[in-house]
């Protein structure tokens, strides 16, 4: 098997090497999507509430007389099918998250990172050559790298000014290389790193060493 590469970013030609242990993940479609469906959850804010009937402010007094109106015999008024009453089954602040061991989420990683490697829909680019922020020039070189959703995952320290220059272009998602989740690179149509992220993702992304034996 070939070892995987990746185009760079803005040159017709040359490739930059990736390591074969992270970038050459076979897809497991199940894995994904259980870390997917975890890291989602894990975004879910859980804070939507609504009031029962015994936690609305109404008067639990019996709406009117049961006999003598003529009108069908109604009981308190904070019942929920009535205006102002409380809501039946309504949601209550709660957690979503759910666990996924932490081997299936860097061998969901890997084979997220994979798959853009695989389908030559990864590149890296060199935030040296951004002297000053220019989205003019992001694009272009954004552009020249097929079409759809792209995102760029950069190092936290010394490449703000490459961030600055892909953060305003449509349809192009900035993260922290530290932030990357499975769905995030799952979700992007291209995906484009600085070498830095290539490190710091494949650090997060490779097996664990095995342990010595005693």
């Amino acid at each position: 098997m070939a070892a995987p590469k990746a185009a760079i970013l803005g040159q017709k030609t040359g490739k930059a090497d990736l390591d074969a242990a992270v970038f050459g993940e076979t897809f497991h479609m199940s894995l994904v999507h259980e870390t997917v469906r975890a890291e989602l959850n894990a975004r879910r804010r859980g804070t939507s509430s609504t009031k029962t009937r015994g936690e609305v402010a109404m008067t639990g007094a019996k709406a009117f007389r049961q006999k003598g109106t003529g009108r069908a015999r109604a009981g308190a008024l904070s019942t929920p099918q009535r205006i102002g009453g409380g809501i039946a089954f309504g949601p209550k602040p709660r957690g979503f998250t759910v666990k996924v061991n932490r081997k299936a989420r860097r061998r969901a990683l890997r084979a997220a990172l994979s798959l853009h490697a695989e389908r030559g829909t990864l590149a890296v680019v060199d935030p040296s050559k951004f002297d000053a922020p220019s989205t003019k020039s992001a694009a272009e070189a954004l552009d020249s790298f097929g079409e759809g959703r792209a995102l760029v995952a950069l190092a936290r320290e010394g490449e703000e000014n490459c961030a600055k220059s892909f953060r305003n272009i449509r349809g192009a998602v900035v993260l922290s290389a530290d932030e990357v989740g499975v769905a995030d690179i799952v979700g992007a149509a291209r995906l484009v790193l600085s070498q830095a992220a290539v490190d710091a993702l494949t650090a997060r992304a490779a097996k664990e060493p095995k342990e010595a034996a005693s």
